[in-house]
C-alpha cells in the first residue's frame, strides 16, 4: 500500500470517528484539514530525517575515502622502506576500505531515491491538501448560506402563520362589526317606528292618545276649511274613539 493509500486510510476512518461526534460538516471538515495538515508535516519530517541520513553517508564515505587515500600512501612508504608485510596490511584495510565506500555510494542511491520520492509525495500532498482547503471553504461557506436560509424561511413561516391568524381574527372582527352595525340599525328603526322604546323612556299611554285626538282634529279642521272653500257641505266632526 503506498503513501496516499494509508493516508487516505486514516482519513477515512479519522472521518468515520467524527461523523457522530460532529454534526455539523464544517466541523468534520475543518477536521480533516487539520489531520491532512499533521500528514503534511509528518512526510517533510520525513524528508528530513532521509536528508540527514544521506548526510551522514556522504560524511563517512568522505572518511573512507580520506583513509583509503592515506592507507595507499602507507603502503607505499612501507615499500619504500622494505617492509613488505606492512605495506601488505596497508593494502589489505585499503581493500577493506574501498569495500565500505562502495556499500556506501550503494546507501547513498537508495536513501536520494527514497528522498525524491518523499518530496515527490510531499509535493502532491501539499497541493491536494490546498485544493481540499479551498473546497472546504466553498462547501462550508454553501452550508452556512444553506443553513441562514433554513432559519430564514423558519421565521418566514412562522410569520406566515402570525398573519394567517391575524387575518382570521381581523375578518371575525370585522364580521362582528358588521353585525353590531345591524344591531344598532334595527334598533334605530325600531325606536322611530315606535316599536321599541328606549330604556328609561316608557311613553304614558294617555299622552299618546291625546296627541292622537290633537292630530285628528286638526285633519277634520283643515278637511272643513277647503269644502267651505270649494262651497261643499261641511263634514261633521268627528268623535273620539273610544278606549
Amino acid at each position: 500500500m503506498g503513501l496516499f493509500e494509508r493516508m487516505a486510510t486514516v482519513i477515512k476512518a479519522w472521518a468515520n470517528q467524527m461523523v457522530g461526534a460532529a454534526e455539523d460538516p464544517r466541523k468534520l471538515m475543518d477536521y480533516s484539514y487539520e489531520k491532512q495538515h499533521e500528514m503534511l508535516q509528518q512526510v517533510r519530517r520525513g524528508i528530513l530525517d532521509v536528508a540527514t541520513s544521506k548526510r551522514q553517508i556522504e560524511l563517512q564515505a568522505e572518511k573512507e575515502k580520506d583513509s583509503v587515500a592515506k592507507l595507499d600512501e602507507q603502503a607505499r612508504r612501507a615499500l619504500a622502506s622494505g617492509r613488505e608485510d606492512l605495506a601488505r596490511l596497508a593494502v589489505e584495510r585499503k581493500q577493506i576500505a574501498l569495500a565500505q565506500i562502495s556499500d556506501l555510494e550503494t546507501q547513498m542511491k537508495t536513501v536520494e531515491q527514497e528522498q525524491q520520492r518523499l518530496t515527490q509525495a510531499e509535493v502532491r500532498l501539499a497541493a491536494k491538501i490546498e485544493a481540499f482547503k479551498t473546497h472546504k471553504e466553498v462547501v462550508k461557506a454553501q452550508y452556512s448560506a444553506a443553513e441562514a436560509e433554513v432559519r430564514v424561511g423558519e421565521a418566514v413561516s412562522g410569520l406566515s402563520e402570525e398573519f394567517a391568524d391575524l387575518g382570521l381574527a381581523m375578518q371575525r372582527a370585522e364580521e362582528k362589526t358588521e353585525k353590531m352595525r345591524a344591531r344598532a340599525a334595527a334598533i334605530d328603526e325600531l325606536t322611530a317606528a315606535g316599536t321599541l322604546e328606549l330604556p328609561g323612556g316608557k311613553r304614558d299611554e294617555i299622552e299618546a292618545e291625546l296627541e292622537k285626538l290633537a292630530l285628528n282634529s286638526s285633519v277634520e279642521s283643515e278637511l272643513a276649511a277647503l269644502k267651505r272653500q270649494i262651497g261643499g257641505p261641511e263634514a261633521p266632526r268627528a268623535l273620539p274613539e273610544a278606549r
